[in-house]
């Protein structure tokens, strides 16, 4: 059984939908060392309450190739989160305070980081086990 994800973050966010009018739509975005999880609004309140759904769509690092495309247009930030497949998600946010996508991007980057320091000591373990490649031993 795994220990639940430290939550770095927790607040609102507003995401464009895919559809054809592409409307803006408000979630609660909850920020973790794994991904960022967006929970729908059923009311029309701003602080989380039973109003939020408990279903949520989540979008795990592993999947997030990378956070881009940020403009600055009266008073909020809009950026691109970009799936490993190609697919980007948009969303905008309040510029007040320390940015959403500025603490998405570092803990995309921490994780990505994590990522590649355990698969460095996979690949060292697994040579260790494996015994001498021969490349440190004298030629005779």
């Amino acid at each position: 059984m795994s220990l639940p994800a430290k939550v770095m973050r927790d607040g609102l966010l507003e995401k464009r939908s895919s559809g054809l009018l592409q409307l803006w739509k408000k979630k609660r975005c909850v920020l973790t060392e794994e991904g960022l999880r967006l929970h729908n609004c059923k009311g029309g309140g701003d602080a989380p309450s039973p109003a939020w759904s408990s279903k949520a769509k989540e979008l795990r690092f592993e999947r997030m190739a990378t956070v881009d495309c940020v403009e600055y247009k009266r008073g909020l930030v809009y950026f691109t989160v970009v799936m490993s497949t190609g697919k980007e998600i948009d969303f905008r946010c309040p510029q007040d305070g320390t940015a959403w996508n500025a603490e998405i991007a570092l803990a995309l980057v921490r994780f990505k980081n994590l990522q590649a320091v355990q698969t460095g000591r996979n690949r060292h373990l697994s040579s260790a086990l494996l015994g001498s490649t021969g490349e440190d031993e004298e030629l005779l």
